[in-house]
Parts: C-alpha cells; structure tokens; sequence
C-alpha cells in the first residue's frame, strides 16, 4: 500500500516512516511512504505556499496552486507505475472524526495521499479537488502531520504482512465495537497487587468470559456512547447489570 504526504515538513514523515513497525513494513515491500513539499511547486524565489485570506480575517491560509501541484505530481507517478489514482484526503479539524471503521475502508485502497495544513487552513478548491476530510478529533493541532501519522499507522497495522501477529488485531480495542480488556505480565505479583486468579487458571472459557466483561465495563466506565451502537446478548447485560465499578476493578 502505497502513502503519499502533502506536507512542508517532509523530514517529520521521513523520521516517523524510518522506525518501528512502519520500517519494517517498508523493508518487506509491504508500504510505501512518500513525502513530498508543495514548495516544490511554487514560481516565486521565496517559495512562498502561503498568503492573506480574501475577504480578511487573522493568520495566513495555504494557497491552492502548491498543494494541488503535488497531488497532481503524485497522481502522475501512480498512473506512470499503472495503478489507479491515490484516493485523497485532506486533515483537518472540520472533517469527519477519523475512527477504526474508516482506516479499516481505506486500507482496502490501493493508495492514499495525504495534504496536511498549515497556518490557519487552506484554501477551499484544494478540499474540493479531495475525497474526504478527515479530522482525529475535536482539538487543534499546529498542522494535518501528526494527524497523518497517526492514520498512516492505524492504517498500515491492517494491510497484511506489517503486523506481525495479525491474530491480535481482532481483540484490541475498537475493533469489536469495545475497548480491550485488561493486560497482565510477569511479575505474577506487584507491589501487592495481583494477577487476577482467572488468568492463571488455564480455563480458556473462563479467561474468554472474565475478558468479556471487563471490556465491557470499561467500556461503560471510560466509553459509553459506544455501547449504543453494540448488540448486547443475555450474558453481556448481566455483566453490565447493577452499579459499575468506579475504576476498573481486577476481578469480581
């Protein structure tokens, strides 16, 4: 799967694509990453890719003719390698709140390209020129790169060969419309504080049950606008039945 980022920063893009997961997913010719300056797109000495917005008003907004230049550009290399155009997507915080569900449909894509903003946002005929905006959420960041990041790598954990166990995707968090149920590791004891017994039993249906209910708790603790969108069956509800713990309990 291929990425290209819009963005004036390319060396923030190059350092994140160079470590981790996503370099290995590179290496083993699963992900490409590309960044690429709308700078280079500019006539003037200065390079300028930004100006004043029309009609007035405080900061500076990215001008259209950079930014759509290196979407084209991209474009061109993704026709010349004979594959269909990236989809685009431009981050921002007015977009659509960027979730599991949307980076599982765009790691179905063969490529997606995206334009990072700067300053006070760009100019509208770039989003117009777009598929989608996307946005991680309701805050600002100082421009779309870390937003891009962020859904380079939840994207590029489903393409397959980067993840290295693909199994444990189906049981994190989100993926089943809740949030993951609580890890333990050696030490079997902490500061007196102890695994739960369930966990050191070997009773798989016991360990799959306890799971179940305390992803569901959590869920009602930390998320509950989620658990309206969740079928519940008989066992779920008991588990959910009565007061909830305050904070996440270890076990009943």
């Amino acid at each position: 799967m291929r990425f290209d980022v819009i963005t004036i920063f390319p060396q923030l893009i190059e350092t994140f694509a160079g470590v981790g997961l996503i370099a290995k997913g590179r290496e083993a010719q699963r992900l490409e990453i590309h960044a690429r300056s709308p700078r280079e797109f500019t006539h003037d000495r200065h390079r300028t890719v930004d100006d004043a917005p029309y009609g007035g008003g405080s900061g500076m907004v990215m001008m259209a003719e950079p930014l759509i230049g290196a979407i084209e550009a991209v474009d061109a290399e993704t026709r010349a390698a004979g594959r269909e155009r990236n989809h685009r997507v431009v981050l921002s915080p007015q977009g659509a709140l960027f979730s599991q569900a949307t980076a599982r449909r765009l790691a179905q894509v063969e490529g997606v390209t995206l334009v990072c903003g700067r300053y006070e946002g760009i100019d509208e005929r770039v989003a117009e020129l777009c598929d989608e905006v996307l946005s991680l959420g309701d805050f600002v960041l100082n421009g779309g790169e870390v937003a891009a990041m962020a859904v380079i790598e939840a994207v590029s954990r489903l393409v397959p060969g980067v993840l290295g166990n693909a199994e444990s995707l189906s049981e994190e968090s989100h993926e089943l419309g809740l949030l993951e149920y609580p890890h333990y590791t050696r030490p079997r004891s902490f500061r007196s504080r102890e695994v739960p017994e369930v966990l050191l039993s070997g009773d798989h249906g016991a360990i799959r049950r306890w799971r179940r209910k305390q992803a569901l708790r959590r869920t009602a603790a930390r998320r509950p606008d989620l658990l309206q969108e969740l079928k519940l069956s008989p066992e779920d509800e008991d588990a959910l039945r009565g007061e909830l713990p305050k904070r996440d309990e270890d076990e009943e």
